[in-house]
């Protein structure tokens, strides 16, 4: 396992540290789901609870690993803010616009972090380093 790296390029520290913040707030809104479970709704609050947890977690530890230039956990973030674009497109409409803009830009500064040249550069050459003997 490689360390920690100081000298990752910017784009891709934002990148991840954004990346990182969606998965804390997808293990928070997992948590407050379970916090409002109701006997009426028992199946459908714990399956959404173990969804959101389980995806706040993954991501989170995709963060991590990009954060320490793994080049596999950049699919996991790019799926993750593509479907985040999806997302922030149905709430278009108001009264819920302001949350699409907030969205739809989170996810670009990410995509872009995350598509920079410094981090594939970044990404790449830390693959290069793993495969030699």
């Amino acid at each position: 396992m490689s360390a920690l790296r100081s000298d990752n390029p910017p784009p891709l520290t934002v990148a991840a540290s954004l990346a990182a913040v969606q998965g804390g707030l997808l293990v928070l809104y997992g948590v407050l789901e379970v916090a409002n479970l109701s006997l009426g709704r028992v199946t459908m609050g714990v399956t959404t609870a173990v969804f959101f947890l389980a995806a706040g977690t993954g991501l989170g530890v995709c963060a991590f690993y990009v954060q320490r230039r793994s080049s596999w956990a950049r699919s996991p973030i790019v799926l993750a803010q593509l479907i985040q674009l999806g997302l922030a497109w149905n709430f278009r409409s108001a009264p819920t616009t302001w949350l699409a803009v907030v969205l739809a830009v989170v996810a670009l500064i990410v995509l872009v972090g995350i598509f920079h040249p410094a981090s594939l550069n970044a990404l790449e050459g830390s693959a290069a380093e793993a495969d030699q003997p």
